[in-house]
Protein backbone atom coordinates (compact mmCIF):
# COMPACT_ATOMS: atom_id res chain seq x y z
CA UNK A 1 0.00 0.00 0.00
CA UNK A 2 2.47 2.50 0.89
CA UNK A 3 4.24 1.62 -2.79
CA UNK A 4 1.24 1.85 -4.21
CA UNK A 5 0.96 5.96 -2.76
CA UNK A 6 4.60 6.51 -3.51
CA UNK A 7 3.99 5.78 -7.53
CA UNK A 8 1.02 7.80 -7.41
CA UNK A 9 2.72 10.79 -5.84
CA UNK A 10 5.73 10.60 -8.31
CA UNK A 11 3.21 10.42 -11.29
CA UNK A 12 1.39 13.63 -9.72
CA UNK A 13 4.65 16.00 -9.53
CA UNK A 14 5.25 14.98 -13.41
CA UNK A 15 1.98 15.81 -14.59
CA UNK A 16 1.01 19.23 -12.33
CA UNK A 17 3.81 20.91 -14.44
CA UNK A 18 2.61 20.11 -17.30
CA UNK A 19 -0.96 21.71 -16.68
CA UNK A 20 0.12 25.01 -15.14
CA UNK A 21 -0.88 28.01 -17.92
CA UNK A 22 1.45 30.51 -18.97
CA UNK A 23 2.35 33.91 -17.93
CA UNK A 24 1.15 36.75 -19.86
CA UNK A 25 2.22 40.37 -19.53
CA UNK A 26 -0.79 42.52 -18.82
CA UNK A 27 -0.34 46.26 -18.61
CA UNK A 28 -1.51 48.44 -15.60
CA UNK A 29 -3.95 50.61 -16.64
CA UNK A 30 -3.32 54.30 -16.72
CA UNK A 31 -2.80 56.32 -13.20
CA UNK A 32 -5.76 58.68 -12.49
CA UNK A 33 -5.57 62.38 -12.33
CA UNK A 34 -7.25 64.95 -11.78
CA UNK A 35 -8.16 67.75 -13.84
CA UNK A 36 -9.75 71.18 -13.98
CA UNK A 37 -9.96 74.38 -16.02
CA UNK A 38 -8.49 77.57 -15.24
CA UNK A 39 -10.37 80.01 -13.33
CA UNK A 40 -10.91 83.72 -13.97
CA UNK A 41 -11.25 86.52 -11.70
CA UNK A 42 -10.38 90.11 -11.44
CA UNK A 43 -6.56 90.08 -9.98
CA UNK A 44 -5.04 93.16 -8.21
CA UNK A 45 -1.05 93.13 -8.44
CA UNK A 46 0.66 93.91 -5.40
CA UNK A 47 4.42 93.86 -4.63
CA UNK A 48 6.01 92.47 -1.71
CA UNK A 49 9.04 94.44 0.02
CA UNK A 50 10.91 93.64 3.36
CA UNK A 51 12.08 96.10 5.96
CA UNK A 52 11.85 97.75 9.38
CA UNK A 53 9.64 99.10 12.07
CA UNK A 54 10.91 102.72 13.09
CA UNK A 55 9.20 105.24 16.01
CA UNK A 56 6.90 108.00 14.21
CA UNK A 57 8.90 110.42 16.39
CA UNK A 58 12.14 109.88 19.09
CA UNK A 59 14.39 111.83 21.12
CA UNK A 60 16.44 111.86 23.53
CA UNK A 61 15.98 113.83 26.43
CA UNK A 62 19.52 115.79 27.95
CA UNK A 63 19.76 118.03 30.80
CA UNK A 64 20.39 121.67 29.19
CA UNK A 65 21.62 123.24 32.56
CA UNK A 66 23.75 121.97 34.96
CA UNK A 67 22.74 120.99 38.47
CA UNK A 68 21.98 118.17 40.81
CA UNK A 69 19.18 115.67 39.33
CA UNK A 70 16.27 115.86 42.58
CA UNK A 71 13.80 114.01 41.13
CA UNK A 72 13.08 111.28 38.95
CA UNK A 73 9.23 111.15 38.33
CA UNK A 74 9.56 109.21 34.76
CA UNK A 75 8.53 105.27 35.56
CA UNK A 76 10.35 103.35 32.32
CA UNK A 77 8.08 102.05 29.90
CA UNK A 78 5.11 104.09 30.99
CA UNK A 79 3.25 106.20 28.61
CA UNK A 80 3.72 109.71 29.35
CA UNK A 81 1.53 112.65 27.83
CA UNK A 82 3.28 116.06 26.17
CA UNK A 83 4.19 118.13 28.83
CA UNK A 84 4.36 115.60 30.92
CA UNK A 85 7.57 116.51 34.29
CA UNK A 86 9.78 113.80 34.20
CA UNK A 87 13.02 115.09 35.70
CA UNK A 88 13.55 117.71 37.94
CA UNK A 89 16.68 119.12 38.09
CA UNK A 90 18.38 121.63 40.78
CA UNK A 91 16.28 124.83 40.44
CA UNK A 92 17.12 127.16 43.34
CA UNK A 93 20.23 128.67 41.77
CA UNK A 94 18.48 129.11 38.53
CA UNK A 95 15.66 130.90 40.71
CA UNK A 96 17.89 133.52 42.17
CA UNK A 97 19.52 134.43 38.51
CA UNK A 98 16.27 135.36 37.22
CA UNK A 99 15.78 137.66 40.40
CA UNK A 100 18.97 138.98 40.01
CA UNK A 101 18.43 139.69 36.20
CA UNK A 102 14.97 141.43 36.93
CA UNK A 103 16.57 143.67 39.76
CA UNK A 104 19.57 144.96 36.88
CA UNK A 105 16.02 145.71 34.75
CA UNK A 106 14.61 147.65 37.49
CA UNK A 107 18.25 149.31 37.99
CA UNK A 108 18.88 150.50 34.01
CA UNK A 109 14.75 151.28 34.31
CA UNK A 110 15.66 154.18 36.50
CA UNK A 111 19.65 155.27 35.26
CA UNK A 112 17.06 155.32 32.20
CA UNK A 113 14.26 157.73 33.61
CA UNK A 114 17.06 159.87 35.22
CA UNK A 115 18.93 160.07 32.03
CA UNK A 116 16.19 160.98 29.81
CA UNK A 117 14.67 163.60 32.40
CA UNK A 118 18.23 165.33 32.20
CA UNK A 119 18.50 165.28 28.27
CA UNK A 120 15.14 166.93 28.29
CA UNK A 121 15.96 169.42 30.61
CA UNK A 122 19.30 170.07 29.10
CA UNK A 123 17.92 170.68 25.90
CA UNK A 124 15.40 172.68 26.67
CA UNK A 125 17.88 175.02 28.67
CA UNK A 126 20.24 174.55 25.12
CA UNK A 127 17.18 176.86 23.25
CA UNK A 128 17.67 179.42 26.15
CA UNK A 129 20.82 179.71 25.69
CA UNK A 130 21.63 178.47 28.95
CA UNK A 131 23.07 175.38 28.95
CA UNK A 132 26.23 174.61 26.50
CA UNK A 133 26.14 172.07 23.53
CA UNK A 134 28.13 169.78 25.47
CA UNK A 135 25.93 168.88 28.46
CA UNK A 136 23.24 168.08 26.15
CA UNK A 137 25.25 166.02 24.05
CA UNK A 138 26.50 163.90 27.19
CA UNK A 139 22.95 163.47 28.15
CA UNK A 140 22.02 162.27 24.89
CA UNK A 141 24.59 159.63 25.18
CA UNK A 142 23.89 158.39 28.67
CA UNK A 143 20.11 158.27 27.47
CA UNK A 144 21.11 156.05 24.46
CA UNK A 145 23.49 153.74 26.70
CA UNK A 146 20.81 152.94 29.38
CA UNK A 147 18.67 152.35 26.89
CA UNK A 148 20.63 149.42 25.79
CA UNK A 149 21.81 148.69 28.85
CA UNK A 150 18.00 147.99 29.62
CA UNK A 151 17.64 146.11 26.50
CA UNK A 152 20.92 143.89 27.58
CA UNK A 153 18.88 143.39 31.43
CA UNK A 154 15.33 142.42 29.61
CA UNK A 155 17.53 139.84 27.70
CA UNK A 156 19.35 138.23 31.05
CA UNK A 157 16.19 138.13 32.50
CA UNK A 158 14.92 136.25 29.09
CA UNK A 159 18.22 134.24 29.27
CA UNK A 160 17.19 133.31 33.37
CA UNK A 161 13.50 132.21 32.71
CA UNK A 162 14.70 130.11 30.03
CA UNK A 163 17.64 128.35 31.82
CA UNK A 164 15.04 128.02 35.02
CA UNK A 165 12.62 125.85 32.78
CA UNK A 166 14.79 124.12 31.71
CA UNK A 167 15.51 122.68 35.32
CA UNK A 168 12.40 120.66 34.47
CA UNK A 169 12.16 118.09 31.86
CA UNK A 170 9.23 116.98 30.69
CA UNK A 171 7.74 115.06 27.51
CA UNK A 172 7.94 117.00 24.25
CA UNK A 173 4.88 114.47 22.81
CA UNK A 174 2.95 111.74 23.67
CA UNK A 175 4.49 108.58 24.01
CA UNK A 176 6.59 105.81 25.62
CA UNK A 177 9.33 106.37 27.82
CA UNK A 178 12.77 104.36 28.20
CA UNK A 179 15.30 103.43 30.17
CA UNK A 180 16.43 106.33 32.68
CA UNK A 181 20.27 107.00 32.15
CA UNK A 182 20.94 108.42 35.66
CA UNK A 183 19.62 108.28 38.85
CA UNK A 184 18.40 111.25 41.49
CA UNK A 185 21.25 112.88 43.31
CA UNK A 186 23.79 112.89 40.11
CA UNK A 187 25.29 116.06 38.80
CA UNK A 188 24.13 116.60 34.94
CA UNK A 189 24.61 118.63 32.38
CA UNK A 190 28.15 119.66 33.56
CA UNK A 191 30.62 120.27 30.56
CA UNK A 192 28.89 117.47 28.50
CA UNK A 193 25.49 116.37 27.38
CA UNK A 194 23.62 114.02 29.63
CA UNK A 195 21.00 111.81 28.23
CA UNK A 196 18.52 111.30 30.75
CA UNK A 197 16.18 109.13 29.05
CA UNK A 198 14.68 108.28 25.34
CA UNK A 199 10.98 108.72 24.72
CA UNK A 200 9.30 107.19 21.38
CA UNK A 201 6.21 107.75 19.66
CA UNK A 202 5.02 104.50 18.02
CA UNK A 203 1.63 105.66 16.88
CA UNK A 204 1.04 106.14 14.40
CA UNK A 205 4.25 104.09 13.49
CA UNK A 206 7.25 104.15 10.12
CA UNK A 207 8.03 100.66 8.21
CA UNK A 208 10.98 101.60 5.99
CA UNK A 209 11.87 99.47 2.59
CA UNK A 210 12.99 99.79 -0.73
CA UNK A 211 11.98 98.87 -4.46
CA UNK A 212 14.34 97.75 -6.59
CA UNK A 213 15.51 99.65 -9.97
CA UNK A 214 13.38 97.43 -11.99
CA UNK A 215 9.91 97.19 -10.12
CA UNK A 216 10.38 100.50 -9.63
CA UNK A 217 10.69 101.43 -13.46
CA UNK A 218 7.63 98.78 -14.07
CA UNK A 219 5.12 100.23 -11.95
CA UNK A 220 6.00 103.69 -13.61
CA UNK A 221 5.50 101.83 -16.68
CA UNK A 222 1.92 100.98 -15.45
CA UNK A 223 0.87 104.32 -15.14
CA UNK A 224 -0.69 105.95 -17.52
CA UNK A 225 -0.10 110.57 -18.10
CA UNK A 226 -2.87 111.57 -16.99
CA UNK A 227 -2.47 109.24 -13.61
CA UNK A 228 1.17 110.52 -13.37
CA UNK A 229 0.42 114.33 -13.71
CA UNK A 230 -2.84 113.54 -11.11
CA UNK A 231 -0.09 111.92 -8.71
CA UNK A 232 2.17 115.25 -9.34
CA UNK A 233 -0.79 117.47 -8.92
CA UNK A 234 -1.64 115.96 -4.97
CA UNK A 235 1.78 115.73 -4.20
CA UNK A 236 5.16 113.29 -5.49
CA UNK A 237 4.34 110.60 -3.52
CA UNK A 238 0.39 109.01 -3.79
CA UNK A 239 -1.51 108.05 -1.11
CA UNK A 240 -1.14 104.18 -2.22
CA UNK A 241 -2.79 101.76 0.76
CA UNK A 242 0.06 99.33 1.64
CA UNK A 243 -0.37 96.47 4.31
CA UNK A 244 2.03 95.21 7.33
CA UNK A 245 2.50 91.90 8.75
CA UNK A 246 5.01 91.26 10.91
CA UNK A 247 7.32 87.52 11.58
CA UNK A 248 4.19 85.83 13.93
CA UNK A 249 1.35 86.99 11.65
CA UNK A 250 -0.10 85.49 9.03
CA UNK A 251 -1.04 87.50 5.96
CA UNK A 252 -1.36 91.58 6.09
CA UNK A 253 -3.04 92.27 9.25
CA UNK A 254 -2.18 96.39 9.45
CA UNK A 255 -3.15 98.66 7.05
CA UNK A 256 -1.65 102.03 5.95
CA UNK A 257 -0.18 104.22 3.41
CA UNK A 258 2.91 105.12 1.77
CA UNK A 259 3.56 108.69 2.97
CA UNK A 260 7.29 109.33 1.51
CA UNK A 261 9.54 108.13 -1.02
CA UNK A 262 13.28 108.95 -1.77
CA UNK A 263 14.14 111.59 -4.03
CA UNK A 264 16.89 109.55 -5.45
CA UNK A 265 18.11 105.62 -6.53
CA UNK A 266 20.81 104.41 -4.81
CA UNK A 267 23.30 104.06 -7.46
CA UNK A 268 25.25 101.64 -5.04
CA UNK A 269 22.29 99.08 -4.12
CA UNK A 270 19.82 99.82 -6.95
CA UNK A 271 17.11 100.83 -4.80
CA UNK A 272 14.67 103.68 -3.75
CA UNK A 273 14.03 104.34 -0.38
CA UNK A 274 9.96 104.17 0.42
CA UNK A 275 8.26 104.83 3.96
CA UNK A 276 5.01 103.93 4.93
CA UNK A 277 2.86 104.83 8.12
CA UNK A 278 0.45 102.82 10.15
CA UNK A 279 -2.05 103.25 12.96
CA UNK A 280 -0.42 101.52 15.81
CA UNK A 281 -3.26 102.25 18.87
CA UNK A 282 -1.91 99.33 21.23
CA UNK A 283 1.37 99.46 20.61
CA UNK A 284 1.89 96.39 19.91
CA UNK A 285 4.38 97.26 16.89
CA UNK A 286 7.55 98.11 18.19
CA UNK A 287 10.45 99.81 16.40
CA UNK A 288 12.87 97.61 14.72
CA UNK A 289 10.88 94.63 13.99
CA UNK A 290 11.03 92.86 11.01
CA UNK A 291 8.15 93.74 8.59
CA UNK A 292 6.47 91.99 5.17
CA UNK A 293 5.18 95.11 3.08
CA UNK A 294 2.90 94.81 0.49
CA UNK A 295 1.81 97.56 -1.74
CA UNK A 296 -0.84 97.71 -5.05
CA UNK A 297 0.53 98.15 -8.24
CA UNK A 298 -2.04 98.64 -10.39
CA UNK A 299 -5.84 98.74 -10.97
CA UNK A 300 -7.56 94.85 -11.07
CA UNK A 301 -7.37 93.32 -13.92
CA UNK A 302 -9.15 89.54 -15.22
CA UNK A 303 -6.28 86.55 -14.99
CA UNK A 304 -6.25 82.78 -14.76
CA UNK A 305 -5.65 81.60 -11.73
CA UNK A 306 -4.48 77.75 -10.82
CA UNK A 307 -3.87 76.39 -7.19
CA UNK A 308 0.14 77.30 -6.18
CA UNK A 309 0.79 73.74 -5.82
CA UNK A 310 -0.03 72.76 -9.70
CA UNK A 311 2.94 74.88 -10.56
CA UNK A 312 6.48 73.34 -10.68
CA UNK A 313 9.72 74.20 -10.85
CA UNK A 314 12.93 72.47 -12.56
CA UNK A 315 15.80 73.93 -14.61
CA UNK A 316 13.90 75.34 -17.47
CA UNK A 317 11.73 77.21 -14.83
CA UNK A 318 8.00 76.90 -13.75
CA UNK A 319 5.29 74.91 -15.82
CA UNK A 320 1.97 72.90 -14.92
CA UNK A 321 1.19 69.75 -16.73
CA UNK A 322 -1.99 68.96 -18.76
CA UNK A 323 -3.44 66.38 -20.34
CA UNK A 324 -4.38 66.59 -24.75
CA UNK A 325 -7.62 65.27 -26.60
CA UNK A 326 -5.68 61.76 -25.99
CA UNK A 327 -5.30 62.18 -22.39
CA UNK A 328 -1.52 62.34 -23.14
CA UNK A 329 0.24 64.26 -20.28
CA UNK A 330 1.76 67.53 -21.34
CA UNK A 331 4.68 69.69 -20.28
CA UNK A 332 3.80 73.58 -20.61
CA UNK A 333 5.65 76.06 -19.34
CA UNK A 334 3.74 79.23 -17.78
CA UNK A 335 4.76 82.39 -16.42
CA UNK A 336 2.92 83.14 -12.89
CA UNK A 337 1.94 86.52 -11.67
CA UNK A 338 0.41 87.33 -8.59
CA UNK A 339 -1.10 84.52 -6.10
CA UNK A 340 -3.26 84.97 -2.91
CA UNK A 341 -4.17 82.20 -0.04
CA UNK A 342 -3.77 79.09 -2.60
CA UNK A 343 -4.16 80.32 -5.69
CA UNK A 344 -1.66 82.03 -8.39
CA UNK A 345 -2.37 84.20 -11.54
CA UNK A 346 -0.93 82.44 -14.53
CA UNK A 347 0.13 85.27 -16.90
CA UNK A 348 1.21 83.18 -20.24
CA UNK A 349 1.40 79.26 -20.54
CA UNK A 350 -2.27 78.06 -20.67
CA UNK A 351 -5.31 79.17 -21.59
CA UNK A 352 -9.23 79.02 -19.84
CA UNK A 353 -10.11 75.44 -22.26
CA UNK A 354 -6.64 73.60 -21.20
CA UNK A 355 -7.12 70.83 -18.80
CA UNK A 356 -4.56 71.30 -15.69
CA UNK A 357 -3.34 68.67 -13.95
CA UNK A 358 -4.55 69.08 -10.36
CA UNK A 359 -4.04 66.45 -8.37
CA UNK A 360 -2.68 63.15 -8.92
CA UNK A 361 0.93 64.60 -10.34
CA UNK A 362 3.67 62.16 -8.81
CA UNK A 363 2.05 60.05 -11.26
CA UNK A 364 1.70 61.93 -14.00
CA UNK A 365 4.59 61.64 -16.27
CA UNK A 366 4.93 63.84 -19.61
CA UNK A 367 3.99 61.67 -22.57
CA UNK A 368 2.25 58.84 -20.59
CA UNK A 369 -1.92 58.11 -20.79
CA UNK A 370 -3.54 58.84 -17.92
CA UNK A 371 -7.23 58.53 -17.12
CA UNK A 372 -8.44 62.12 -16.22
CA UNK A 373 -11.07 62.99 -13.78
CA UNK A 374 -12.71 66.12 -14.28
CA UNK A 375 -13.06 68.44 -11.15
CA UNK A 376 -13.63 72.17 -10.74
CA UNK A 377 -11.57 74.82 -8.23
CA UNK A 378 -12.94 76.37 -5.83
CA UNK A 379 -12.13 79.21 -3.93
CA UNK A 380 -11.48 78.93 -0.64
CA UNK A 381 -14.33 80.60 1.75
CA UNK A 382 -11.80 83.04 3.32
CA UNK A 383 -10.19 83.94 0.01
CA UNK A 384 -10.84 87.60 -1.31
CA UNK A 385 -10.93 86.12 -4.88
CA UNK A 386 -14.21 85.42 -6.84
CA UNK A 387 -14.75 85.40 -10.28
CA UNK A 388 -15.65 88.44 -11.35
CA UNK A 389 -14.61 90.25 -8.73
CA UNK A 390 -11.25 92.09 -6.86
CA UNK A 391 -8.70 89.78 -5.65
CA UNK A 392 -6.48 90.55 -3.54
CA UNK A 393 -3.25 88.93 -4.69
CA UNK A 394 0.53 89.61 -4.58
CA UNK A 395 2.99 89.50 -7.83
CA UNK A 396 6.00 87.61 -7.31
Amino acid sequence: MTQIAAVITTVTLFILPGCKKSNSFVPPPPPQVEVAHPIIASVTPFLEFTGNTQAYRTVELKARVEGFLEKVLLHEGDLVKEGQLLFQIQHDTYEAKLAQAQAEVLGNKAKLMHSETEFRRFSGLLKENAAPQTDVDRWHYERDADKAGLMSAEAEVTLAKLNLSYTQVVAPFNGIAGRRMKDPGNLVGASENTVLAEVNQIDPIYVYFSISEQDLLRVQARKSETQAQSDMAKGRVPQIPVSLGLADEEGYPHDGVLDFAGIRVDSTTGTLLLRAIFPNPNYRVLPGLYARVRASIANPEPELLLPREVVAYDQLGSYVLTIDEKNIVQRKSVQTGAHKDKLVAIIDGVNQSDWVIINGLITAIPGKTVKPIQQEIHLSPESTISPGSVATVVTQ
